[in-house]
């Protein structure tokens, strides 16, 4: 039995593609391989990477490295790096690591059993596909994480040319799932046990644009509440100024869709969105998350900024602080901005220091710490859906509907024998800024 370990890292999106991976050597070679969590004990060891900003890159390449030092200690005998590290530099990291056996690039899953089993040359072998369409046949999925929550990659690639993204670069240009495609998968990820489906793309709002020359997210998501065993729905990675109507209305009647949305909104000041060359105004903004408050009871609205783009003056800083305390986010994040090659904003000379730049993150992130915590305690007394993720002691772990997984905050039931993967009902008591206690409205 040959051992295959997985190191995973970045986006939900590149964990979908290093599931299929998995999936693919299990369909062709389930019989004689083995899948081991600690990479210690593997044969094979891949090494899914993220090329989305310096600080994931960086991440990568110590994996790397780390993976081809137990090569060379002799407890593994093969690495293959796969993913957006591997597609945006595999000739010049089969330079600089040569000890690496092969490089996969993103929508390479078909590929890896052939890699992983089959008579590598003595150079790294390079397989780096040119992205233009979804491949013909679609690949099986071995789920890495928990059986009652699934990320469901609709699309990939992306057709905005924001200033300081390098993902089209590698990921190429918009592609969505057909339709079909998306919906069988769907059903096979709640046969085996999810409950809770992330509806993830580099733009999940540009779904179907390419296919059907529409904006098809509300039809998928009819067809996804269809599914008897599914009852969550999420939304992540919504691009503004692709929300329309119709997607406003299909989460307020459709019941599984939860009142929920991820919407990246990057700054709350027009000279930065326009430098970012981001579409739409900090005013249209506004009116967009005020138009989903209005029709969608309960919505949590979860956003990122960048603090420290190039040109980022104090004056347009204070003006994304002001745009941040108007609007009051329920959940926000902020990245620091991190220069890519081969972006415009590359070649922008008016740099914001990095101490700036984090003084800023820091300001943004105390000033949303307290609109959390005023917001939170609201719930007190309300009654809230927990999907049960782990147990401590007589107490029952998880996520309420206002949570997504790993980025926003944890609810604690008390006294709660719920099992992972149940939804229950409880009562909130107390709340902080991120996280909440509740009591069960049935113990048993």
């Amino acid at each position: 039995m040959t051992k295959i370990g997985l190191i995973q890292l970045g986006c939900p999106k590149n964990q979908v593609d290093g599931e299929e991976i998995l999936g693919a050597i299990a369909q062709q070679h389930g019989g004689s391989c083995e899948f081991v969590s600690d990479k210690r004990e593997a044969d094979v060891l891949i090494v899914n990477t993220c090329a989305f900003i310096d600080s994931a890159k960086e991440e990568s390449v110590n994996a790397i490295l780390d993976a081809v030092r137990l090569k060379s200690k002799g407890r593994v005998k093969r690495v293959v790096v796969s993913g957006c590290l591997a597609q945006r530099y595999a000739k010049e990291l089969a330079i600089e690591i040569p000890e690496v056996d092969a490089f996969i690039g993103v929508e390479s899953a078909v590929q890896a059993p052939n890699v992983i089993f089959g008579d590598l040359l003595k150079e790294p072998s390079l397989i780096t596909p040119v992205i233009d369409k979804y491949p013909l046949m679609p690949s099986a999925r071995l789920r890495a994480g928990s059986d009652w929550t699934a990320y469901l990659k609709i699309a990939d690639g992306c057709d905005h040319a924001c200033a300081f993204c390098s993902i089209p670069s590698f990921r190429g240009k918009h592609r969505s799932k057909p339709i079909e495609r998306v919906l069988d998968e769907a059903r096979k990820l709640t046969s085996s046990g999810a409950k809770e489906l992330c509806i993830v793309a580099q733009d999940t709002t540009a779904y179907g644009l390419d296919l059907y020359k529409k904006l098809a997210l509300p039809e998928l998501l009819d067809g996804l509440c269809e599914i008897d065993e599914l009852k969550w729905i999420r939304l992540l990675y919504c691009y503004p100024t692709m929300v329309q109507d119709s997607l406003i209305e299909t989460i307020a009647r459709q019941p599984k869709v939860l009142p929920y949305i991820d919407i990246p909104l990057q700054h709350g000041d027009d000279v930065m969105l326009k430098s970012m060359n981001r579409t739409g105004t900090a005013r249209s903004y506004r009116n967009l998350i005020a138009k989903m408050r209005d029709a969608i009871e309960n919505l949590t609205v979860r956003t990122s900024f960048i603090t420290g783009f190039p040109g980022e003056t104090d004056e347009q800083f204070d003006h994304l602080l002001q745009f941040v305390s108007d609007v009051r986010f329920d959940r926000m994040g902020v990245f620091l901005y991190s220069k890519e090659e081969n972006t415009p904003s590359a070649s922008m000379t008016d740099d914001v220091s990095r101490k700036i730049a984090a003084k800023r993150k820091d300001a943004l992130m105390a000033a949303q710490q307290k609109i959390s915590l005023e917001d939170s305690k609201k719930w007190i007394g309300r009654e809230i859906e927990v999907l049960i993720e782990g147990r401590n002691g007589q107490d029952a772990i998880g996520r309420s509907q206002r949570d997504a997984p790993e980025i926003d905050g944890v609810v604690s039931v008390k006294k709660c024998a719920a099992q992972p993967g149940e939804i229950v009902r409880a009562v909130v008591n107390k709340a902080t800024a991120y996280d909440m206690i509740a009591k069960p409205v049935d113990p048993s």
